[in-house]
């Protein structure tokens, strides 16, 4: 579930001696997958399922964030051939205001092509999907202690 909280901010949970630097790095991946996944479920009922996700730009160089992102959206990802995404598809919507194309599905078809796909891996989308509860229980549990935490910093504190 998304959550419209500007004040929320993140945190590492489980860590354990054993856990390194690149573990922390995965929990990042994993916490971003998963916040697309909230996202993604927003859509949920507007329209019909989406049969895969299309991605762009620097994040697409990672194997195994992809690999992350197929899994925990449970889609095909679709890596697009530009990597300037957002700046892309901002000409594109130019283009469309300015006669160029008739509307954007005609510009993405046009504009858009796929150079390969990642296809979601059955065991880590199996992890993932059990994953997803405990994911979707921190931010109701941690947000009263991270306003606290957050408070107690901002407040001012007198000096004896």
């Amino acid at each position: 579930m998304s959550h419209a909280d500007p004040d929320a901010s993140g945190g590492f949970v489980g860590l354990r001696t054993h856990h390194d630097r690149g573990a922390l790095v995965r929990a990042v991946l994993e916490g971003v997958a998963f916040a697309l996944r909230d996202s993604l479920e927003l859509l949920d009922g507007l329209s019909s399922p989406p049969q895969a996700a299309r991605f762009s730009g620097g994040g697409g160089r990672s194997d195994l964030w992809l690999d992350i992102i197929a899994a925990v959206l449970d889609l095909p990802l679709e890596i697009c051939h530009v990597q300037e995404g957002a700046a892309y598809g901002a000409a594109m919507l130019g283009g469309v205001a300015a006669g160029v194309w008739h509307a954007v599905p005609d510009a993405v078809d046009a504009c858009v092509r796929v150079t390969r796909t990642i296809e979601p891996r059955a065991e880590w989308v199996a992890r993932y999907a059990e994953m997803r509860p405990a994911y979707g229980a921190l931010y109701p549990a941690l947000h009263a202690i991270q306003h606290a935490a957050d408070e107690s910093r901002t407040g001012s504190m007198s000096e004896s």
